[in-house]
């Protein structure tokens, strides 16, 4: 009989696929970073407890394509600024991401808040635009022009903060209480200049990052970089307190108590 390929595969086949994941080489992107202060009562609105706000209400968009091979990714994200337990990071609110592949192991494994969505980093000499869009909207845009090159920095390590769970099949709640996930990303930094720009937030009901307004722009970098990570729960937090946050990861939060019509396979 011919392999069955939804049968389950053998352990050398899973030890397999758990070496070559181990292996893989330094991946670099291109990527534009633009850090702005904003109003602290809207930051600190959108953290769920037991997340704190951290000494400045800082907002962070990175916007980021990778020549994979046959593959080319568009990564993005946009967090704001938070403590947990005396460790400073980033509570990153929308990821979105070109391709199934990269978004499902980040929002299964890790609890990333990834969505399907379009990434655009583009490059003309010294003018640059980067954009993060869903829905047909660009919500988050930065431009600019390189006006000079900075120091590569020394490799570094940072930490986001992702809540991990499951909706209820029911529909109450959650199927058990949600975790807290650490995630540490250690950086490398092979090139990075300034750019002299603006950041631009467009309002869109899928992504409101508009709420989030530059009080006062910071920076905006291009560079190139690779990262690696790994994770790790720290602690389980109330359901209860977590739940009224749960919109935060969906486009409509009515579509977790959506299912297959009565009858249907």
């Amino acid at each position: 009989m011919a392999r069955v390929r939804y049968g389950a595969r053998t352990e050398a086949e899973i030890a397999a696929a758990r070496t070559a994941s181990s292996k893989l080489p330094d991946i670099w992107s291109t990527g534009v970073v633009a850090v702005w202060e904003s109003d602290p009562d809207a930051v600190a609105a959108v953290l769920p407890p037991p997340l704190k706000p951290a000494a400045r209400p800082l907002v962070r968009a990175n916007i980021s394509k990778v020549d994979l091979p046959g593959y080319p990714l568009g990564a993005g994200s946009v967090a704001v600024s938070a403590e947990h337990g005396g460790v400073a990071g980033w509570y990153p609110l929308v990821m979105p991401m070109t391709h199934e592949r990269a978004l499902i192991g980040g929002r299964e494994v890790f609890g990333e808040p990834k969505k399907l969505g379009e990434v655009t980093v583009e490059r003309d000499g010294l003018v640059v635009r980067a954009a993060l869009a869903r829905h047909g909207i660009a919500f988050v845009e930065v431009r600019g022009a390189v006006s000079g090159s900075l120091p590569v920095p020394e490799p570094s390590q940072k930490t986001d903060f992702y809540f991990k769970f499951l909706p209820a099949v029911d529909g109450s709640g959650f199927d058990a209480d949600p975790v807290l996930v650490h995630c540490l990303r250690n950086e490398k930094v092979r090139k990075l200049e300034r750019i002299t720009g603006d950041v631009v937030l467009r309002e869109s009901m899928y992504d409101p990052i508009a709420d989030l307004p530059v009080r006062t722009l910071v920076e905006i970098t291009i560079g190139e970089k690779t990262t690696d990570q790994r994770g790790k729960v720290v602690e389980r937090v109330s359901a209860q307190a977590l739940l009224p946050y749960i919109h935060q990861r969906y486009d409509d939060p009515q579509q977790i108590l959506d299912g297959p019509p009565e009858g249907s396979v």
